[in-house]
């Protein structure tokens, strides 16, 4: 069966709101956000230090790959502790052949050597100024839209029928992050796939 072609703009806008979670999401840095993954990658005094100093032309991309990836590393260790892993859809894990095209889009850009903010329009915060939880509850939620979850222990199961367009269904996976939790851990939103 051949493997379906996602669109340029739709996996511009998965990888836009993976990369601002996978920021929001890090907690090494001073002042922390989220502290989802111990991780400062970003940040100029940080992370984005070393990656400019190690990587001189391609040093903002490679520091939102690598939180990205630490971001993917601790989505499978939860789903790890799931009976099915690989029967959800989370923001981090779309199956192998969509997440192999977010893989090579996310690697052209990199080769490309623009800036992130002006390749990924689709980034809904500056991630190179201070963190505001405010500013990201509005970048991530869907205006005049409740995405309805049960608790599990797992994470938040999405209630409702998958979307069909993956751009829609990311959005609602970033949305069902809130209200963030209290604690530090990550609510980890997914979406049971049906059987077959």
């Amino acid at each position: 069966m051949p493997t379906e072609r996602i669109t340029q703009d739709t996996l511009d806008s998965i990888l836009a709101l993976q990369i601002v979670v996978a920021w929001a999401g890090e907690g090494a840095c001073d002042p922390k956000r989220l502290d989802w993954w111990r991780t400062d990658l970003i940040d100029e005094y940080g992370g984005g230090d070393l990656f400019r100093r190690l990587l001189p032309k391609t040093h903002s991309w490679a520091s939102l790959e690598t939180v990205r990836q630490a971001a993917i590393a601790l989505d499978r260790r939860k789903r790890s502790e799931m009976a099915r892993p690989d029967h959800v859809c989370t923001l981090f894990f779309w199956g192998f052949s969509v997440d192999e095209q977010l893989a090579e889009r996310l690697a052209f850009h990199k080769r490309s050597r623009e800036q992130p903010r002006d390749t990924l329009k689709q980034i809904p915060v500056d991630i190179y100024k201070p963190f505001s939880q405010a500013e990201f509850k509005i970048a991530i939620e869907i205006p005049n839209q409740k995405v309805e979850f049960k608790v599990v222990p797992s994470g938040r199961e999405v209630l409702g029928e998958m979307l069909k367009a993956l751009d829609e269904r990311a959005k609602k996976l970033a949305s069902a992050l809130l209200p963030l939790p209290q604690d530090d851990s990550y609510p980890m939103p997914f979406y049971r796939l049906e059987e077959n």
